[in-house]
């Protein structure tokens, strides 16, 4: 019983604070809670004694992407555009159909911890007795992990690692091509300049027209 009463205190949690992120449209409290959800999780599936799961979603969801997320928004705008298009019955069509389908499917799943569920009547058995027998690795979990899920866990480590090199990609070409693709500003010549050579200007146009008004006057002298 004081198990389901923390899975329910968990589960109001994270609901209030997926309707914080929702309502929220400044980003990096946005990120924040989102690590703050991904926490959470990872206390529920300790609570389900699923340590190996609340491991990775502490180091993965909550530690990792917080972290790149964060590292992305030093160069991003700290708020979120607002939409143009603001029909809202579409998504929550999607989201209620697809909350109905997850409702029915757990409703028809064995019971916790039921000795005769399909995983323990013919997979877990097969484990646990080719474990430390055939692979040598005394761990049960180490074995489901790094043997029988190989490839599985081959593919999150790619995708954590995917999605760290393509934020450093983001913030190392932003910084290379910010100098040299910056539309560089006409240079603007100061008044005091300007003035200065229109002045001058003028002052060789006057004596230009002296000097061909003294020429002019000394010919007629001659003539």
């Amino acid at each position: 019983m004081t198990s389901v009463m923390i899975n329910i205190a968990l589960v109001s949690l994270m609901v209030v604070v997926a309707v914080m992120v929702l309502r929220t449209r400044r980003l990096i409290p946005a990120i924040v809670m989102t690590g703050a959800y991904s926490l959470i999780s990872a206390a529920m599936f300790v609570n389900l004694d699923a340590v190996d799961v609340a491991f990775t979603e502490a180091a993965v969801g909550a530690g990792i992407s917080t972290v790149l997320l964060l590292a992305a928004m030093a160069r991003l705008p700290n708020e979120e555009k607002p939409l143009k298009n603001n029909n809202l019955i579409a998504p929550i069509m999607v989201v209620s159909i697809t909350g109905v389908l997850l409702v029915t499917a757990v409703i028809y799943l064995p019971p916790f911890g039921a000795a005769d569920a399909p995983a323990h009547t013919h997979i877990a058995p097969r484990f646990l007795a080719e474990s430390d027998a055939k692979l040598h690795i005394p761990n049960v979990v180490t074995t489901v992990l790094a043997s029988y899920r190989g490839f599985d866990t081959l593919g999150e480590t790619i995708v954590v690692f995917a999605a760290g090199l393509g934020v450093l990609l983001m913030l190392s070409g932003h910084t290379k091509t910010a100098s040299s693709t910056a539309p560089q500003k006409p240079a603007v010549k100061s008044p005091r300049k300007v003035s200065k050579k229109q002045s001058s200007k003028t002052k060789t146009a006057t004596s230009k027209k002296e000097q061909s008004q003294k020429t002019k006057a000394k010919k007629g002298q001659a003539s």
